[in-house]
């Protein structure tokens, strides 16, 4: 598990025009989960500015974490319990530590948008004591810590594709149904090729989608509607749902 222990990549004020260049190709590979970025992908304007010092290293995470190659390969394409525990392991290091985490951030994505999901873990009190302005995300959770249960070391190891994989070849959560019911997870180490065998897991169930919504013919009449989708076919739903100005009441599986 070398991959995972590696020395955190940090920029400092003396850090060399090569020392920031290796910096800029962890982030790429950290935030966007081990991809092949061509030239025509990169950032280059944000780059620049990282480079020149008018963009912090904290800032440029965040650039490359709103940016279309992100939002395309994990927002857009990806379940929502598969876009939220990909944001914790890019940006915070870790897996979600339970269903009050995860849910909260599924709220938050639905009612208030992509870039409040992605600013939620980068401003937050746990990025700034981690990583602050100046240190790469890492896999912080795949260590054994005081305090921290086994099972959330145990859950990070499951995220972790091995140094050949990359995140966007999986769209299923790998997490939901240990973190919905509380229960442990075998720790899955990657096999010699460096990836974790596909399997099938909770998203390949059916979720019921409650939402309230105005009476377009009589304002003063509320709607409850339920649809019940795929986990597959989630975020396509949901895109629909906000498009109508309704409100997710609740997502619960189906069992």
């Amino acid at each position: 598990m070398a991959a995972l222990l590696d020395t955190p990549v940090e920029v400092r004020s003396n850090s060399t025009a090569d020392d920031k260049a290796i910096a800029i190709r962890t982030v790429y590979k950290q935030v966007l989960g081990n991809p092949h970025i061509m030239e025509s992908e990169r950032l280059v304007s944000a780059e620049s500015q990282f480079c020149n010092g008018s963009l912090s290293l904290r800032e440029f995470v965040r650039a490359v974490a709103k940016s279309n190659f992100y939002r395309d390969r994990y927002f857009e394409t990806c379940a929502p319990y598969r876009f939220v525990e990909l944001n914790f392991k890019h940006l915070l290091g870790r897996a979600p530590a339970d269903q009050a985490e995860l849910s909260e951030h599924i709220r938050l994505c639905i009612e208030e948008g992509y870039d409040a999901e992605i600013d939620s873990y980068i401003d937050s009190d746990e990025y700034s004591e981690k990583f602050g302005e100046n240190i790469v995300p890492y896999y912080t959770g795949a260590t054994s810590q005081v305090g921290q249960k086994q099972v959330n070391y145990n859950r990070t190891l499951s995220l972790f594709q091995g140094v050949a994989g990359v995140d966007s070849a999986n769209k299923q959560s790998r997490l939901v149904n240990s973190v919905a019911t509380n229960s442990a997870t075998a720790a899955k180490t990657p096999s010699a090729s460096g990836r974790i065998s596909p399997y099938q897991d909770a998203t390949t169930k059916r979720f019921k989608i409650v939402v309230k919504g105005a009476k377009f013919d009589s304002p003063r009449r509320v709607s409850t509607s339920e649809y019940i989708v795929p986990g597959d076919r989630m975020s396509p739903q949901i895109q629909r749902i906000q498009r109508t100005g309704a409100k997710i009441v609740s997502i619960t599986e189906l069992t």
